[in-house]
């Protein structure tokens, strides 16, 4: 594997009309592993399952993707359950996860994923013990011989105490990572009273050696130590939907990073790079649920707007 995601594995239900919903898989880490894998990688994804309909679904899942399931473990607790609406234009969840499967995520020893080119983890898998711990000692354990790359995914639902969380994302998460991907919404709700880049220039003291900023229709921001921000527009298209697009962005840019050294990247080489995972997230959204795109249809779809 080139690429490997652990964190929370779930079924999003989508309302589709008052108390009306349709299932979807879903889970941030686990989109990220699907779109990077759509788009040609070998990618895998590693967490705990439930035994039950919902977890045979999420395999079926990544069987059909051909995300590789090698580090996928099963339990025969209740698989986790999204409740997702919209609120102005921004997706709000609700959700059903305590003692679930991935909530329980505990291997011991820590899995050891070899060779592997790039570990991403965050989102819910962080809020609750022991996968939170699981996680942490997973990505560190890998820091040394490959990119690590975190996405907290906020969900404000699940987060009793939002100052012990950016707390824990400072002392624990941000040192162990080289590259962090984190959304506006995200931010807005971190840090309600702080500029997007004086964040980021400040999570860059921490350790990590790229920060991005995505923003939905106001495009996506790089900031880098004693470099100028680095700005790339977004793509115009009617949108259906727009879960799923963050986590499509993150496997496109991981995708994109492959084999690259992220401190000798270009300006050139990163408008590159952000431009083709901005253009994934915006085709993820012209379809319903997280439905990254395949390698070929972002081709065409980077074509068509080139």
């Amino acid at each position: 594997m080139d690429i490997i995601c652990l964190g929370d594995a779930l079924i999003d239900f989508k309302e589709t009309d008052t108390l009306t919903f349709k299932g979807f898989v879903g889970g941030s880490p686990l989109n990220v592993a699907v779109a990077a894998a759509r788009l040609g990688e070998a990618a895998g994804f590693a967490s705990q399952v439930s035994s039950d309909q919902f977890g045979q679904a999420i395999r079926n899942h990544l069987r059909k993707n051909n995300v590789d399931m090698e580090f996928l473990l099963e339990s025969d607790a209740p698989s986790t359950l999204a409740f997702v609406g919209e609120v102005e234009g921004e997706a709000v969840f609700d959700f059903v996860a305590n003692n679930s499967a991935d909530v329980l995520y505990d291997p011991q020893p820590r899995q050891d994923f070899g060779d592997v080119e790039m570990v991403q983890f965050g989102s819910i898998s962080l809020l609750q013990e022991p996968a939170a711990t699981t996680l942490t000692d997973t990505a560190a354990k890998h820091r040394g011989r490959a990119t690590v790359v975190f996405d907290p995914n906020v969900r404000p639902a699940l987060i009793a105490d939002r100052e012990a969380f950016e707390a824990r994302l400072r002392r624990d998460w941000l040192p162990i990572s080289h590259l962090v991907k984190v959304s506006s919404q995200d931010l807005r709700w971190l840090y309600p009273d702080t500029a997007y880049e004086e964040v980021a220039r400040g999570w860059l003291e921490s350790g990590p050696h790229a920060v991005i900023v995505t923003d939905g229709g106001e495009g996506v921001a790089l900031y880098r130590a004693e470099r100028d921000t680095l700005r790339v527009p977004s793509f115009e298209v009617e949108v259906v939907d727009t879960v799923g697009a963050g986590d499509t962005f993150t496997g496109a840019l991981m995708v994109s990073l492959l084999k690259r050294d992220l401190q000798a990247l270009d300006e050139e080489a990163w408008r590159e790079v952000l431009r083709a995972a901005a253009a994934a997230a915006a085709f993820n959204c012209t379809r319903a649920g997280a439905n990254p795109p395949t390698s070929e249809e972002l081709e065409a779809f980077l074509l068509e707007h080139s």
